[in-house]
């Protein structure tokens, strides 16, 4: 915790000023109550309990007091709070392998449905983007804060050839920073369905100064991407990642599937599909995000549900003085209460 005014914090020195006084307040009624005839009567007359009790109403007020001169020096400190200006990116893989019915009912069934799900339970300020990518990429919807229309896109998916990841990221990126000089054509169709380097997608305008800031500190949009396979075609997905992290753009990254692959058929032909856990977990880490994997379709709602808690909210560094003086209120007001209630006077 910092304070804008720290100077005031010398007020403090009140406080033991304070309970001094207190001491000596009760040194002197002591002093008093002898003068009684009888100690034991006085003692009687107080009753079990009330020699600790007479402590509570003056011990609130000085909790109060210190209360009321923190806020006095407006205090700084990083709380979490709902996230006000928040785009998340969907980069969902609809590549043939989504096929593959290890995920019930299917991988892509299952995805949409998990996808549907996480935008359902999203606030309703969040806006959503959705990417899909196979061999290339294409943005199925702009972000929006239409539920409706993310569902729509969701469910308009069609399984291609490929697997281009980097791809995924990248026009994500692109969505997300329209000025950052990516090359959407060079993501999407035909031109895109071979490695390609990063070079040639992504170029820095020299007249715009570019300074990289830590990764995960962009904290007004975050990417998921979801899928199954291993790059077979696009940008390196590393490399993209690095385009996000120096951008400050998490990317968390999803694998879904078994991890030791398994041969999926389809019209007369065959193919072997592997999770690339080590690409997605290096991607999660440059961009610092996390990696989930999500072996059914039960383990890929927790996934969603565990990313819609995370990205709704936001740490920031808040002037917390109204929370202090609130407080302070609170607490002297129940000291007078008390002593009101107890001795019929406000201490």
């Amino acid at each position: 915790m910092v304070f804008l005014w720290p100077t005031l914090l010398w007020l403090l020195l009140v406080v033991p000023v304070l309970v001094l006084l207190y001491w000596w307040l009760l040194h002197r009624r002591k002093k008093t109550a002898l003068s009684y005839s009888s100690l034991s009567l006085v003692r009687e007359a107080m009753g079990p309990g009330q020699h600790l009790r007479r402590h509570i109403p003056p011990a609130l007020f000085l909790l109060a007091l210190i209360a009321l001169l923190l806020a006095a020096a407006r205090p700084l400190a990083v709380i979490t709070l709902p996230s006000q200006d928040q785009t998340i990116m969907l980069a969902m893989d609809v590549s043939g392998s989504m096929r593959a019915t290890d995920v019930e009912p299917d991988r892509l069934t299952a995805a949409q449905n998990a996808a549907k799900a996480f935008i359902t339970e999203l606030p309703r300020h969040v806006r959503v983007g959705v990417v899909a990518f196979a061999g290339s990429a294409q943005l199925a919807q702009l972000p929006t804060q239409s539920r409706e229309d993310l569902v729509k896109a969701i469910d308009s998916f069609q399984l291609q050839r490929g697997t281009a990841t980097g791809n995924g990221i990248m026009l994500s990126l692109a969505t997300i920073f329209p000025d950052a000089g990516i090359d959407i054509s060079a993501l999407g169709g035909r031109q895109a369905m071979r490695p390609r380097p990063i070079d040639e997608i992504g170029k820095q305008d020299p007249a715009k100064s570019f300074t990289p800031v830590a990764p995960g500190s962009f904290n007004s949009a975050a990417i998921i991407m979801l899928t199954d396979g291993q790059r077979t075609t696009g940008v390196d997905p590393l490399e993209a990642a690095k385009w996000a992290a120096d951008r400050g753009v998490r990317v968390y990254t999803v694998g879904v599937g078994t991890v030791q692959g398994e041969t999926i058929g389809f019209e007369g032909w065959s193919m072997r599909v592997r999770l690339d856990e080590e690409t997605l977990k290096a991607v999660a880490t440059r961009t610092n995000a996390e990696y989930f994997h999500a072996a059914t379709a039960a383990d890929l709602k927790k996934v969603y549900e565990t990313l819609s808690s995370r990205l709704t909210v936001e740490k920031k560094e808040t002037e917390i003085s109204a929370l202090l003086a609130l407080a302070g209120a609170a607490l002297a007001l129940l000291a007078a209460a008390l002593s009101v209630w107890w001795y019929g006077r406000v201490m």
